[in-house]
C-alpha cells in the first residue's frame, strides 16, 4: 500500500498504558485539527451512500461525486436500481474504474435492498456484508456515517499509511489494523476517528512530502522521530567520511 512502508517502522509505543496514552494523544490532535470531520462522498440518504461507497474502491471521492448525481437522478431508489440495464450503469459510472464489476454489484445491492430489506440500508454489520460489493470498510463508513453506529473503523491506503506514521500500528493488513485501533480508540468516537484519519492522510500527511511543518501532530509524531534520527545519523557518517 503507498505510504505505508516510507518512514521505516516509526516507533509504536510498547507498553499497553503508553500506547493509550499515546492514542489518546493522537486523538486528541486529530480533533483539534479536524474538529468537524466530514465524509467526501455526496449523498442525501444512506442508501447513495452505500452506493457511492462501493463506487469509490480504487476511485477518488471527487470521481465518484462527478458521477452519482446523474446515477441517482436516473435511478434513485433500490428497486429503479436493480432494474437498470447494465449497460447503462456502466456508461454513467465509467470513469470510477473496474465499472463493469462495479455495476453489477451495485445493481445486485440494489435488488438485495429491495427483496429482502424493503428498499432500505440495513443497520448492521453482518447484514451489510452479505450485500454484493459490501465488505467492512465499506458497511463501517455507512453504518458510521449515516446512523452514527460504531461497528468499526474503515481502512483504506491513507488510514494505513497514517497509522503507520503515528506509531498507532506495526500491521500491515486492514483487519488487523482495524482491531488495533479498536482496542486503541473509545467506541463512541469511531466513526468521527475514521473520517479523520482519512481527512489527515488526505490533506496532511500525504504519501509523498508530507506536510509536516502544516500537521499539529508534529510533535508528538514518530515518523518525524525517525526522519530526525536518520537524517542525524546521515550527518554524523557525512563528517566522519
Amino acid at each position: 500500500m503507498a505510504g505505508a512502508a516510507d518512514d521505516h517502522s516509526p516507533r509504536v509505543p510498547r507498553t499497553k498504558v503508553a500506547r493509550l496514552d499515546h492514542a489518546r494523544a493522537v486523538g486528541d490532535g486529530l480533533a483539534r485539527a479536524i474538529p468537524n470531520p466530514k465524509c467526501e462522498l455526496d449523498h442525501r440518504n444512506a442508501f447513495e451512500l452505500l452506493i457511492a461507497t462501493i463506487l469509490s474502491a480504487q476511485s477518488t471521492d471527487k470521481g465518484v461525486n462527478r458521477v452519482t448525481p446523474t446515477l441517482f437522478a436516473k435511478y434513485p431508489t433500490p428497486r429503479a436500481l436493480a432494474d437498470a440495464p447494465q449497460d447503462d450503469v456502466e456508461r454513467i459510472i465509467h470513469a470510477t474504474g473496474f465499472f463493469r464489476a462495479k455495476a453489477k454489484n451495485i445493481r445486485a445491492a440494489s435488488a438485495r435492498l429491495a427483496d429482502e430489506h424493503a428498499g432500505e440500508v440495513p443497520r448492521s454489520m453482518d447484514q451489510l456484508i452479505r450485500l454484493p460489493g459490501v465488505a467492512r470498510k465499506t458497511a463501517a463508513v455507512v453504518l458510521g456515517t449515516a446512523f452514527g453506529i460504531a461497528e468499526g473503523i474503515p481502512v483504506d491506503t491513507h488510514a494505513t499509511r497514517v497509522t503507520h506514521r503515528l506509531g498507532l500500528t506495526r500491521q500491515r493488513d486492514p483487519a488487523k489494523i482495524e482491531r488495533e485501533l479498536m482496542e486503541l480508540f473509545p467506541r463512541e468516537g469511531w466513526p468521527d476517528l475514521g473520517h479523520r484519519i482519512v481527512l489527515h492522510g488526505r490533506y496532511t500527511c500525504i504519501a509523498r512530502k508530507p506536510k509536516c511543518a502544516e500537521c499539529g501532530l508534529l510533535a508528538i509524531c514518530p515518523a518525524r522521530e525517525a526522519r530526525t534520527a536518520r537524517a542525524n545519523r546521515g550527518t554524523v557518517e557525512a563528517a566522519r567520511a
